[in-house]
């Protein structure tokens, strides 16, 4: 077979000079001597990150208390702040996003809200692929409004085993389903679903839909309020490079701000009478009345710097190096490395409009192998059965990057490097 890879290394750096994103990357901070491609799980840190840390503290230390009013931004307002920069990125307005708690507790906040089963309509419309933790929580739910997941929680199944099918999922949209909670990407094969098409057939047959937007936000742009969804939450610290921990954000379609949130917290109070300390509960007339507890300053504060680059960059122009990058990863897969010996092979949709920002790579000694990469400070991620993740991010990654990650998978089949490693998986993988 010909070797490719003196072509591909031609091609990299063609890519590399071209790109008008690639100064973006003196904006992270990334381990020295390292490939990343783990951010879809966490993001690199802004080197603004710390500073603004710092002056975060700094107002902690200076102001104490009164850091509430007269920090910059002023902490009361921190929550709905970061959800005015955030908007954009989704295709919402500014009063339609928040900043608040984690991914799971505004899943549980929101489907406390839009679940309300009654009459033959009982049932959640779920997927079989999406992320243990919501499925959890959405059996959770269900059992607090005296109801039997068994009966009422309907998964979707794969055709598969690593995609879902639009169509599938509209047909279990029936006169028994009360609401819908999917996923924008799918994390483990990277699939981007026709969220538009879901809520037109969701809404065709009244039934309210959300999206766990987790492993699409910062990755791929969003109309979220355009689609017409009802409502969706994520986490920060993927994409959006807020650091481990940090806090989450949710949507609400304004056509709902006057529905009672399912979840009442201080936080979610009418911010010009939260301080009335009144015993009755006024909701914000905004997805700030979601909210439930006090926004985390500290952990937050990271997020100002990252949305400012977000802002900067454009997540048009970042979605157009993220599948640029993806589809050179393809590529070389396809053409060097899915024969045998290597025998790696792509469980990623090659079509772009179904792809996010993350490709999913399938062999049988994937947990051996990403062992081995790791061994080569090359960073990616495991996720079982089979698959290494890896997700060169527009911000940061090069395209030299994804050639030396290709080089590295078939360098260590070559020299048998995985079998060094214990087959046995780290608690964290």
């Amino acid at each position: 077979m010909e070797d490719r890879f003196p072509k591909y290394r031609t091609l990299a750096e063609q890519m590399d000079r071209w790109d008008s994103l690639k100064s973006f990357r003196d904006l992270f901070h990334i381990p020295p001597a390292t490939v990343y491609m783990n951010g879809n799980s966490l993001g690199l840190p802004p080197k603004a990150a710390g500073q603004a840390l710092e002056k975060a503290f700094g107002e902690w230390k200076d102001l104490a208390i009164g850091g509430w009013m007269a920090g910059s931004p002023p902490w009361f307002h921190l929550a709905e702040e970061l959800g005015r920069k955030m908007a954009p990125l989704m295709g919402a307005s500014a009063d339609e996003v928040v900043m608040s708690g984690s991914t799971t507790i505004n899943l549980h906040a929101l489907v406390s809200t839009f679940y309300q089963p009654s009459g033959n309509r009982t049932k959640i419309v779920a997927d079989e692929l999406n992320f243990p933790s919501d499925i959890y929580a959405l059996e959770s739910q269900i059992r607090l409004k005296g109801l039997d997941p068994k009966k009422n929680l309907v998964l979707v199944k794969s055709r598969d085993g690593r995609s879902l099918n639009e169509e599938d999922i509209a047909a279990a949209f029936d006169d028994t389903v009360a609401l819908a909670l999917l996923p924008g990407v799918l994390y483990r094969s990277g699939q981007l679903l026709d969220m538009e098409m879901l809520v037109r057939e969701a809404h065709l047959r009244n039934i309210v839909i959300g999206f766990d937007c987790a492993h699409s936000a910062g990755a791929v742009p969003h109309r979220l309020s355009e689609w017409d969804a009802d409502f969706a939450f994520w986490c920060s610290y993927k994409y959006l490079n807020g650091g481990p921990g940090s806090p989450a954000f949710l949507y609400v379609n304004r056509k709902h701000f006057s529905r009672r949130p399912g979840l009442a917290g201080w936080f979610g109070y009418d911010k010009a009478r939260q301080f009335d300390m009144s015993l009755k509960f006024h909701p914000a007339g905004t997805a700030g009345g979601w909210q439930i507890g006090t926004p985390p300053v500290l952990s937050a504060s990271t997020l100002l710097p990252s949305l400012e680059i977000f802002a900067s960059a454009g997540i048009e122009m970042l979605r157009r190096k993220s599948l640029a990058l993806t589809s050179f990863l393809m590529d070389i897969i396809d053409g060097s490395l899915s024969q045998q010996p290597y025998s790696y092979s792509v469980g990623t949709p090659r079509d772009e409009v179904r792809r996010g920002g993350h490709v999913a790579v399938e062999h049988e000694e994937a947990w051996r192998i990403c062992r081995a990469l790791k061994k080569r400070k090359i960073i990616p991620d495991f996720r079982p059965p089979r698959v290494i993740r890896l997700a060169p991010t527009a911000l940061y990654s090069s395209f030299g990057d994804v050639l030396a990650v290709a080089s590295a998978l078939r360098e260590i089949i070559d020299g048998k490097e995985y079998e060094r490693f214990s087959p046995e998986r780290d608690a964290v993988s």
